[in-house]
């Protein structure tokens, strides 16, 4: 198989019928590895990795688009919030990724309050400044076979913990969000780097398309809120 035959790929035309007049001129990127992109490659995928692609697509809508990546891997988000909140204000944004809690939730140590109180923070902050926000849950890397068979079952119900969490943030606070820990993928071994942490390049491949499918979601639920609230002829 390969990205243009994938099913739960991006079709062709798809990406800008669904991005269509879409508002945003300057997207900014917060987070850890999987904001910053550790993509393995995967023959037959691009290996332009999940948030590239996003900006990408965007662009092809409306070139004049700037982005601005701050992502570094292995980042807590704690570490998020300390190092790159602050330039993403300066960026100026009117979209924001915030991407974060993979690595807290790896170890037993996991502290799902304190996460959800930092991504809070972060996605509030950016909403103030006047950015859309969009959230991720993530695709469950305890189904990757890299991961040992102990730590598995553990890992599972962090992960699974950090996604409802986070989707439980996005509904209260409003955030575009983009959820991947259901995918039907999200359970395939074949979806996941040799590390054992992050996913390949079919699985950037696929986290682009149910981004942009959420995101074109987003812009028609947007319009028509726009068309009820114009008064009607007298």
């Amino acid at each position: 198989m390969t990205e243009d035959d994938d099913p739960y790929c991006l079709r062709p035309g798809e990406s800008p019928e669904l991005l269509s007049g879409h508002p945003w001129r300057r997207f900014v990127v917060l987070g850890d590895s999987v904001a910053e992109g550790l993509c393995e490659p995967v023959e037959g995928y691009s290996e332009l990795q999940w948030a590239e692609r996003i900006a990408a697509e965007l662009r092809a809508v409306q070139p004049s688009l700037e982005y601005l990546n701050l992502g570094v891997s292995g980042l807590r988000t704690r570490e998020i919030l300390g190092t790159q909140l602050e330039a993403a204000l300066m960026f100026g944004p009117d979209l924001a990724l915030v991407v974060g809690g993979g690595n807290d939730a790896f170890p037993a140590t996991y502290d799902a309050d304190r996460v959800d109180r930092e991504l809070t923070l972060m996605i509030t902050t950016l909403q103030g400044a006047g950015a859309d926000v969009m959230t991720l849950g993530m695709f469950d890397v305890s189904y990757s076979p890299a991961v040992a068979d102990w730590l598995r079952p553990g890992l599972r119900q962090r992960m699974r913990t950090l996604s409802l969490h986070t989707m439980d943030l996005a509904e209260s606070l409003g955030t575009i969000h983009v959820h991947l820990t259901d995918h039907p993928l999200s359970t395939d071994p074949g979806l996941y780097s040799s590390d054992g942490r992050h996913g390949n390049a079919r699985s950037d491949a696929v986290a682009t398309a149910e981004t942009v499918r959420t995101l074109g979601r987003w812009l028609r639920a947007a319009t028509a809120d726009r068309s009820s609230a114009r008064p009607g002829p007298r």
